[in-house]
Protein backbone atom coordinates (compact mmCIF):
# COMPACT_ATOMS: atom_id res chain seq x y z
CA UNK A 1 0.00 0.00 0.00
CA UNK A 2 1.31 3.42 -0.94
CA UNK A 3 -0.17 6.40 0.87
CA UNK A 4 -0.02 9.96 -0.37
CA UNK A 5 -0.89 12.67 2.13
CA UNK A 6 -1.60 16.17 0.91
CA UNK A 7 -3.41 19.37 1.78
CA UNK A 8 -1.13 20.84 4.38
CA UNK A 9 -0.19 24.49 4.42
CA UNK A 10 0.05 27.65 6.47
CA UNK A 11 -3.01 29.30 7.93
CA UNK A 12 -3.84 31.78 10.65
CA UNK A 13 -5.47 30.70 13.87
CA UNK A 14 -9.15 30.04 13.33
CA UNK A 15 -8.61 28.93 9.76
CA UNK A 16 -9.30 25.61 8.10
CA UNK A 17 -7.47 23.01 6.08
CA UNK A 18 -8.48 19.69 4.60
CA UNK A 19 -5.94 16.92 4.46
CA UNK A 20 -6.26 14.02 2.04
CA UNK A 21 -4.78 10.55 2.22
CA UNK A 22 -4.94 8.63 -1.03
CA UNK A 23 -4.06 4.97 -1.17
CA UNK A 24 -2.86 2.91 -4.07
CA UNK A 25 -2.01 -0.73 -4.28
CA UNK A 26 -4.80 -1.98 -2.08
CA UNK A 27 -8.22 -0.81 -1.07
CA UNK A 28 -9.05 0.43 2.39
CA UNK A 29 -12.05 -1.85 2.71
CA UNK A 30 -10.78 -3.97 5.61
CA UNK A 31 -8.52 -1.42 7.18
CA UNK A 32 -8.50 1.40 9.66
CA UNK A 33 -7.06 4.73 8.60
CA UNK A 34 -5.44 6.96 11.16
CA UNK A 35 -4.11 10.48 11.20
CA UNK A 36 -1.19 11.25 13.46
CA UNK A 37 0.89 14.35 13.96
CA UNK A 38 4.35 15.12 15.21
CA UNK A 39 5.58 18.49 16.33
CA UNK A 40 9.29 19.26 16.68
CA UNK A 41 10.72 17.66 19.80
CA UNK A 42 7.53 15.75 20.54
CA UNK A 43 6.37 12.22 20.06
CA UNK A 44 4.00 11.26 17.29
CA UNK A 45 0.45 11.49 18.58
CA UNK A 46 -2.92 10.20 17.48
CA UNK A 47 -5.29 12.74 15.96
CA UNK A 48 -8.15 10.78 14.43
CA UNK A 49 -9.06 7.41 12.98
CA UNK A 50 -11.78 5.75 10.97
CA UNK A 51 -12.74 2.17 10.27
CA UNK A 52 -13.27 1.98 6.54
CA UNK A 53 -15.94 -0.67 6.86
CA UNK A 54 -18.66 0.60 9.15
CA UNK A 55 -17.32 4.12 9.45
CA UNK A 56 -16.64 4.26 13.19
CA UNK A 57 -14.60 7.34 13.97
CA UNK A 58 -12.22 8.24 16.77
CA UNK A 59 -10.71 11.53 17.87
CA UNK A 60 -8.12 12.80 20.28
CA UNK A 61 -9.67 15.01 22.94
CA UNK A 62 -7.61 17.94 21.70
CA UNK A 63 -9.35 17.97 18.32
CA UNK A 64 -12.88 16.84 19.13
CA UNK A 65 -15.43 19.25 17.77
CA UNK A 66 -12.89 20.87 15.44
CA UNK A 67 -11.65 18.05 13.21
CA UNK A 68 -13.72 15.62 11.17
CA UNK A 69 -12.42 12.46 9.55
CA UNK A 70 -14.24 10.92 6.62
CA UNK A 71 -13.81 8.18 4.11
CA UNK A 72 -15.52 5.01 2.95
CA UNK A 73 -15.55 6.28 -0.60
CA UNK A 74 -14.79 4.64 -3.91
CA UNK A 75 -11.81 6.95 -4.38
CA UNK A 76 -9.96 5.08 -1.63
CA UNK A 77 -9.17 8.42 -0.06
CA UNK A 78 -9.54 9.53 3.54
CA UNK A 79 -9.95 13.14 4.56
CA UNK A 80 -9.31 15.15 7.66
CA UNK A 81 -11.23 18.40 7.77
CA UNK A 82 -9.58 20.71 10.28
CA UNK A 83 -11.49 23.75 11.44
CA UNK A 84 -10.81 26.36 14.10
CA UNK A 85 -7.12 25.63 13.87
CA UNK A 86 -4.88 26.66 16.73
CA UNK A 87 -1.13 27.30 16.86
CA UNK A 88 -0.75 24.11 18.90
CA UNK A 89 -2.04 22.15 15.91
CA UNK A 90 1.19 22.97 14.09
CA UNK A 91 2.92 19.71 13.19
CA UNK A 92 3.69 17.30 10.41
CA UNK A 93 0.57 15.25 9.82
CA UNK A 94 0.83 11.63 8.74
CA UNK A 95 -1.80 9.23 7.54
CA UNK A 96 -1.46 5.55 8.24
CA UNK A 97 -3.30 2.35 7.43
CA UNK A 98 -3.53 -0.84 9.40
CA UNK A 99 -5.52 -4.04 9.28
CA UNK A 100 -7.22 -5.93 12.09
CA UNK A 101 -6.74 -3.18 14.66
CA UNK A 102 -8.81 -3.61 17.79
CA UNK A 103 -10.46 -0.47 19.12
CA UNK A 104 -8.15 -0.06 22.09
CA UNK A 105 -5.13 -0.12 19.76
CA UNK A 106 -6.34 2.32 17.16
CA UNK A 107 -4.72 5.21 19.00
CA UNK A 108 -1.17 3.86 18.81
CA UNK A 109 1.26 4.33 15.90
CA UNK A 110 2.62 0.80 16.33
CA UNK A 111 -0.77 -0.61 15.30
CA UNK A 112 -0.44 0.71 11.75
CA UNK A 113 1.47 -1.00 8.98
CA UNK A 114 1.70 1.59 6.22
CA UNK A 115 2.53 5.28 6.48
CA UNK A 116 2.36 8.26 4.18
CA UNK A 117 5.16 10.77 3.85
CA UNK A 118 3.64 13.52 5.99
CA UNK A 119 2.33 16.97 5.21
CA UNK A 120 3.22 20.12 7.14
CA UNK A 121 0.51 22.13 8.86
CA UNK A 122 1.53 25.49 10.28
CA UNK A 123 -0.91 27.65 12.23
CA UNK A 124 0.15 31.16 13.12
CA UNK A 125 -1.35 33.25 15.88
Amino acid sequence: VLLQASGGGSVQAGGSLRLSCAASGRTFSRYAVGWFRQAPGKEREFVSGIRWSGGSTYYADSVKGRFTISGGNAKNTAYLQMNSLKPEDTAVYYCAVGGNIITSAIFFPRSYHYWGQGTQVTVSS
